[in-house]
């Protein structure tokens, strides 16, 4: 078993849920969900495992700390109808969506413009942009590029490198270096808010597949989300918003299993 903006507000480009033609986009929202967010990686060398998908590993450790829910990762190639289209989709079903990768000079660099479209903006010179590079020492005429960005959009510096990133209504995109991509995010972690979620883990002597009746007892009764993960034993985590009700679950679940840690 597993677990199943632009600045102003954290879920300004929010359209409602996904129509039957996103099913592949539905999400189910948890108990303890705060801010629901999808996480979307660009880069021909992740899908082909040729690079590890760190980045998006990195920023669901920092949304939860945050208290919000990442309910999504997606991959796809560096392709900008495949961006465009699925940027469409994850805005429309997710408080935010960040993007990451695919930001630079080079041709497979398509990224912003793809974001551009998915919001029916067309790019422009943003003056932000261009005024922080007139202002920063050691960037030359090469990097043009880097102050073109959607219209509309909200500038975010990257004081890790030279590609910037943007809030476009509630689609945030970042660097797809993991040092860039972390300190652009940290400029917009604000954003991202919830109630911190409290975390109990139960370790126990017995199959997953024994376990069943007893973790469908504690969805029941319980105001938590449960996930399970078998290996030397079974661990069960359970996950609220409520340390009582966690707690409580917890004790539940430990007086009817074996080896109950």
């Amino acid at each position: 078993m597993r677990d199943a903006v632009d600045g102003r507000t954290p879920t300004a480009g929010r359209r409602g849920p996904p129509t039957p033609a996103t099913g592949a986009f539905f999400r189910t929202r948890r108990a303890d969900a705060g801010m629901d967010v999808a996480v979307l990686t660009v880069g021909d060398e992740v899908l082909a495992g040729e690079t590890t998908n760190t980045n998006a590993a990195w920023l669901g450790r920092r949304l939860t700390e945050r208290g919000a829910t990442v309910a999504r990762v997606v991959v796809v190639p560096d392709d900008r109808d495949a961006i465009e289209t699925t940027v469409r989709l994850l805005s429309t079903g997710y408080d935010a969506v960040l993007v990451t990768g695919g930001l630079g000079p080079t041709p497979d660099d398509v990224t912003m413009a793809a974001v551009a479209a998915a919001f029916d903006r067309d790019l422009v010179a943003h003056p932000d942009a261009v005024a922080y590079f007139e202002t920063h020492d050691g960037y030359a005429n090469a990097e043009a590029d880097a102050t073109v960005l959607p219209e509309g959009a909200r500038f975010v510096a990257n004081d890790a490198g030279v590609a910037p990133g943007a809030v476009v209504e509630n689609c945030y995109v970042l660097p797809g270096v993991p040092s860039e991509m972390k300190a652009v995010f940290e400029r917009v972690a604000a954003a991202f808010t919830g109630a911190v979620p409290v975390v109990k883990t139960v370790f126990v002597a017995e199959p997953e597949s024994a376990l069943v009746d007893r973790i469908e007892g504690v969805r029941e009764r319980f105001d938590v989300t449960v996930g399970s993960y078998p290996g030397d034993g079974v661990r069960v985590r359970l996950r609220g918003t409520d340390e009582g009700e966690v707690n409580a679950a917890a004790a539940w679940l430990r007086e009817r299993v074996e080896g109950g840690e």
